[in-house]
């Protein structure tokens, strides 16, 4: 069909372009806030709320942008070698762009043609300064610039949308492109629909204004009525036949056409192009945007060579400059028909024998919107719809790995385009992620959506089963899709359930197809179309397009449900690695929350590790990735931290311990050759605190430092040496040491607090992180309730926290003597820990303590170096400990019936609960703990 849109007239004026650029002076800065839009895409990366400063079309694109992978500072356009730029499309728009540069001769903006991947064909127009800067993003002939390679931009965002796309400043996705505006319209093939190339122009952005936008969709317009000539003699007749009957002339200004914008345009086209396929003479009212209305006149034509077709052509109420004709009575018996509308004179086919000259026949208050013939109208039609709808199909479902979600994408997409309602049933082992073993059984309904209410079909989360004689349960059991197309000649759809398949088919519900999901050789679930009174009965040929949009929604699903599958494993595997409780020990009180990530199982993990000299360990640590492969990574690397805990190893040296495991098991993967093994990167940070000494010994790895908020409320960061993350390699990890009152608060956190509260701005984050610990005293349990309302529910990255609050051993809960190198001094020793005991009350323990001292002090006197202190603590247990100044640390053997010595430790670890060595700088520790009397044992 030829569309004669007698509104696109730009080609005879530049008055548009003169009102574009004339704006361009005053354009409000209010339209384009950069600094909105910054903090917008700041928000979309981090997983956040974009708001409403962003158009939607933009945020659509952003988000596909990030789905993608792309970073907005590596961004750039693709060259190739096999563009055609002397093609048809670049030969049919020549004149277009010829007219179109003349007008924008002086006005810095540049014209671009591509065609169907977004590769340039040609570059016009455009001042020096404003080629150079395109030439330096490539933007030239050869080169491609689709939406997946460069981000959000006039031309590849105008292929995503198939429609027009306007660009401005830091809407685009890549940083380099923030000082453009783009403005795009993509050419169809006026027969098929088919998207041809994008015409774009492109200015810089604080000459850009959003009417540029109309010049292009105008041109665009014109190159598609180009495209026209030499396709069809025969409609062009048609054309011919009009203009000799009717007089009217193409391109007459003055029409309110020229002030529809190009979705009321596409609009009629559309309803036009149902009108011809119709066949039918008759009036459609058309309802535009911003509560205009047209009414369309459909008119048989006929040429004198033989063709046949109609005419639509369009009258605007309310139009002051366009009187209504007189008023008549259309014999049409058009539905469209009704109070308010105005009357044409009755339609008459407008015949001729010949050529006629041009005699007006009506007043040309009525203008032509498109001529056709209705048997190729109508299959046109059929196939643009199907066309459009499986490319809506492609584009719109599947834009989550959420298995319901993608189910309610494809009823969104099919209703009422398809079917009047549409429901997916799936199995609840596909919802939770399982593999469908069987699907005859209850299927759950996931998703529904309908025209209108009260169709009595199940509710979304209805459990049915359905019967073998049912539509539904032959498509699961053949694989095949099944048509009914008239159900109330259907018993076997009425027979499971007949009240409600009676309700059903009262409320006018009459055709019905159900579509099998299979994706990869399994079936997932049943998709089924319902068609109402308001539509026809499914046809033969609407079973290939439901299985087409059924197929591509089930492989989807599937992706979906290997997800949920995978991400259930992660979760739970990461669950069970986290510590399920908080271990007995003295030194501190310690509250934690931990929140893991909404899309993918980080590697964030904490843990609080009871030491020798009632000490305890804090530890928390990130391990950079998601998935599976983390949550593994992460319960590897706490295990390993337990053991080199236990090894009572000097803070830095367990961080230098953990480097070299990290890359260990980067090399061991590589080896194996793990396409996803490695550790991309791994932080800790591990602190020591002492009650005994109120001191706190700090080391970290790539890790944000612990905050410290002391009884009196000051809240700081203390300073600790900058060190690189685990996997590194190479560098000394430093420590520090704090003395901290008892009272004091330590929160350990991973970065996505920081992350989270900051809102991408890491300085911002820790000067919120100080305001919220300055407030009153808390205790740790008060502090994560503090900030656990102000974390979401579903957070983009893993959050942990770990408050402890700091205790202090009484100086009556430890004595210590200073011992010199003298086997003689061991019963005196024994005399003043049996005194000790009694003031402590613990006398039942004298004995065996006497022995575990003698033991340990003879030891250090004999193998060891002075100094030598014996110290004694009670706390939880009754811990003795021998320090002296040797390095050299004692081991446990089994003596022999003859021998004399070696039983000493055999004897200490016989009698203690636990015992073992830890080294200082100035030597060694020889400890063993007992229990108390009339205490469990911990």
């Amino acid at each position: 069909m030829i569309y004669e849109l007698l509104g696109a007239n730009w080609k005879g004026g530049n008055s548009a372009i003169s009102l574009f650029f004339g704006r361009c002076a005053h354009m409000s800065s209010a339209r384009d806030d950069d600094a909105a839009l910054v903090e917008a895409h700041e928000r979309l990366l981090s997983g956040r709320t974009i708001g409403k400063a962003v158009r939607g079309p933009i945020q659509s694109s952003w988000r596909r942008c990030n789905s993608m992978g792309l970073t907005a500072d590596r961004l750039q356009a693709a060259y190739t070698a096999d563009v055609d730029i002397g093609g048809k499309l670049t030969y049919v728009a020549r004149p277009v762009l010829d007219r179109l540069e003349t007008r924008l001769a002086g006005v810095p903006a540049t014209i671009f043609l591509t065609d169907e991947r977004a590769r340039l064909l040609q570059r016009r127009a455009g001042e020096p300064s404003l080629n150079r800067r395109l030439e330096s993003l490539q933007l030239a002939p050869g080169f491609g610039i689709p939406e997946e390679l460069v981000g959000t931009n006039g031309i590849g965002t105008a292929l995503v949308m198939t429609g027009p796309a306007f660009v401005c400043g830091r809407e685009h996705f890549a940083d380099a492109w923030s000082g453009l505006a783009c403005a795009g319209a993509p050419v169809r093939d006026p027969f098929s629909g088919q998207v041809l190339g994008v015409l774009d122009l492109t200015c810089m952005h604080l000459d850009a204004d959003p009417t540029m936008a109309d010049i292009v969709a105008e041109a665009a317009r014109s190159i598609e009525e180009r495209l026209l000539d030499g396709v069809s003699a025969r409609e062009r007749a048609l054309l011919e036949t009009y203009r000799s009957a009717r007089g009217v002339g193409v391109g007459q200004s003055g029409s309110p056409m020229e002030r529809l914008g190009p979705r009321d345009r596409r609009v009629l086209e559309e309803r036009a192009t149902e009108l011809i396929s119709s066949g039918r003479t008759g009036f459609a009212e058309v309802r535009l945007s911003h509560g205009r209305a047209a009414v369309l006149l459909s008119r048989p034509i006929g040429h004198w060579s033989g063709v046949s077709g109609f005419s639509v052509e369009a009258a605007f109420p309310g139009e002051g400059i366009f009187p209504l004709l007189a008023q008549g009575s259309p014999d049409t018996g058009s539905p469209d028909t009704g109070p308010g509308v105005p009357r044409f004179p009755t339609p008459r086919p407008a015949i001729v024998s010949a050529p006629q000259p041009r005699t007006p026949a009506v007043p040309a208050d009525q203008w032509l919107l498109a001529v056709g013939e209705p048997g190729i109208g109508q299959l046109a039609l059929r196939a643009r719809q199907r066309l459009g709808l499986i490319a809506d199909a492609g584009f719109r479902i599947g834009t989550t790995l959420d298995v319901s979600r993608t189910a309610e994408e494809l009823t969104e997409v099919v209703v009422p385009r398809f079917a009047d309602f549409a429901a997916v049933d799936l199995p609840d082992c596909v919802l939770l992620g399982e593999e469908p073993i069987r699907v005859d059984g209850p299927l759950r309904r996931t998703a529904i959506r309908g025209t209108h209410e009260g169709a009595h079909l199940y509710s979304v989360d209805d459990v049915i089963t359905f019967h073998p004689s049912m539509p539904q349960a032959q498509a699961l059991a053949t694989g095949e899709p099944v048509r009914e197309p008239r159900l109330s000649e259907a018993p076997g759809w009425i027979a499971h359930d007949p009240v409600r398949g009676s309700k059903i088919l009262s409320a006018g519900v009459h055709s019905l197809i159900a579509v099998p999901m299979l994706a990869r050789g399994t079936v997932l679930g049943v998709v089924s179309f319902y068609r109402s009174k308001a539509s026809g009965s499914f046809e033969e040929d609407d079973l290939v397009l439901a299985e087409e949009l059924v197929g591509r929604a089930a492989v989807c699903v599937d992706n979906a449900r290997r997800f949920t599958r995978e991400q259930t494993m992660a979760l739970m595997l990461q669950r069970s690695m986290l510590p399920s409780g908080m271990p007995a020990q003295h030194a501190v009180e310690v509250a934690h929350r931990y929140l893991p990530a909404k899309a993918g199982v980080r590697g964030d993990w904490f843990d609080v590790i009871p030491l020798s000299g009632a000490r305890v360990a804090l530890v928390v640590g990130d391990i950079v990735g998601h998935g599976m492969h983390a949550a593994a990574t992460m319960g590897r690397l706490r295990t390993a931290v337990h053991n080199f805990s236990a090894l009572d190893l000097a803070t830095d040296e367990i961080l230098t311990q953990l480097d070299d495991l990290v890359i260990r098991f980067d090399l061991d993967d590589q080896r194996a050759g793990k396409a996803d093994g490695g550790i991309a990167g791994a932080s800790c940070l591990y602190a020591v605190y002492d009650p005994s000494t109120r001191r706190c010994t700090l080391g970290r790895a790539g890790h944000p430092p612990p905050a410290v908020v002391l009884p009196d409320g000051t809240v700081d960061f203390p300073h600790m040496p900058v060190a690189p993350p685990l996997g590194v390699g190479g560098l000394p990890f430093e420590t520090v040491d704090v003395e901290l009152p008892e009272g004091s608060l330590v929160v350990l956190y991973t970065d996505g607090l920081i992350a989270h509260l900051g809102q991408c701005d890491l300085d911002r984050g820790f000067a919120h992180l100080l305001r919220i610990l300055a407030q009153a005293a808390r205790t740790p349990e008060e502090v994560c309730e503090a900030l656990g309302a102000l974390l979401p529910a579903d957070p983009s990255d893993d959050i942990a926290v770990l408050v402890a609050r700091t205790r202090a051993l009484d100086a009556s809960q430890f004595a210590s003597w200073d011992l010199p190198s003298d086997p003689a001094v061991v019963s005196r020793v024994r005399a003043d820990v049996d005194e000790q005991l009694a003031e402590w009350e613990l006398g039942d323990l004298g004995f065996t303590t006497a022995l575990v001292v003698s033991e340990l002090v003879t030891n250090a006197i004999r193998y060891g170096a002075e100094p030598i202190q014996l110290r004694l603590l009670q706390d939880s247990t009754l811990i003795c400990e021998v320090a002296d100044g040797s390095s050299i640390a004692p081991r446990m053997r089994r003596a022999h019936t003859t021998d004399e010595n070696g039983r000493g430790l055999f004897l200490v670890a016989q009698l203690a609960q636990r015992w073992g060595t830890r080294y200082t700088a100035s030597g060694k520790v020889i400890w063993a703990e007992q229990p108390l009397p009339g205490r469990s044992v911990q």
